[in-house]
């Protein structure tokens, strides 16, 4: 763990991203990163990569165009989106789990209007190319991506490999699905549950979140621990990419131990 104090303002500036690069974890069915050294230091003194991927590896901002159709791309992003105060939320969740409205009402501290909010359930922990990582993660429920859109908060950030529940998504019998064979049968084995009545939607909380305007993040991870409970400001650089639907990010989170930083007005 690695914590960053500034030295004229007090700020720790504390990493909130997993290591991308050759060998992240990829969802069922997407390839692999594929990186090769196209120049190398052997040969010329210079290190360039070259790459091939899916934008959805590793910690990633998801644009509104990712599924609805016509909306904004990360190019149309607003700035205000990728930068502001916001909260760390910890609500932990096991496996095939969900995180409800009523879940994000009692975590404190309260979210705002015009917030990042950062919810952890502690999958970031279970990061790896698994069954469990990808098929028995916790994800929001309906409610709770409506509870946000009311709220008013700016972008939505979740350390699971995707914001709806795996058995709302193509990994589970939706769209072109299952990406995952067994995952039906083993939800319903563990739970008791019948996943098309559960989760009979596809993608809904996610497309509630992108259908406002609201960009999400997935797979936060680094040190978040360290800021569980707590109010924060959230910096966020994803690319400036047109008709992109996605990208891997890096996100930042400064959080004032004193609690008494402002940011001066520059007059």
């Amino acid at each position: 763990m690695t914590i960053v104090t500034d030295p004229y303002t007090g700020l720790e500036l504390v990493e909130l991203s997993h290591v991308w690069g050759h060998g992240v974890p990829s969802y069922p069915g997407q390839t692999d990163v594929k990186m090769f050294r196209a120049v190398k230091h052997s040969q010329h003194g210079v290190l360039a990569w070259k790459i091939n991927t899916s934008m959805h590896t590793g910690t990633h901002m998801n644009a509104p165009i990712h599924l609805i159709q016509k909306g904004a791309d990360l190019s149309e992003v607003p700035e205000d989106r990728l930068f502001g105060n916001g909260v760390i939320l910890s609500i932990p969740r096991g496996s095939y789990e969900t995180v409800t409205a009523k879940d994000i009402e009692a975590a404190r501290p309260g979210v705002q209007k015009d917030d990042i909010v950062v919810i952890v359930t502690g999958w970031h922990h279970k990061y790896s190319d698994s069954l469990e990582y990808f098929g028995e993660s916790p994800g929001l429920s309906k409610d709770a991506a409506e509870w946000l859109v009311a709220k008013g908060v700016k972008t939505v950030m979740m350390d699971t490999q995707q914001i709806d529940h795996p058995l709302a998504t193509n990994l589970g019998p939706h769209r072109g699905g299952p990406a995952m064979r067994r995952l039906a049968g083993e939800y319903q084995k563990a739970t008791g549950k019948d996943p098309k009545k559960e989760h009979g939607e596809w993608n809904v909380a996610h497309k509630i979140l992108l259908r406002a305007n609201i960009p999400t993040v997935e797979q936060i991870g680094g040190d978040v621990d360290t800021l569980l409970g707590k109010r924060i400001t959230l910096a966020a650089t994803p690319w400036k990419f047109k008709k992109g639907d996605a990208c891997p990010v890096r996100v930042v989170a400064m959080y004032d131990p004193s609690g008494s930083f402002r940011i001066p007005s520059g007059k």
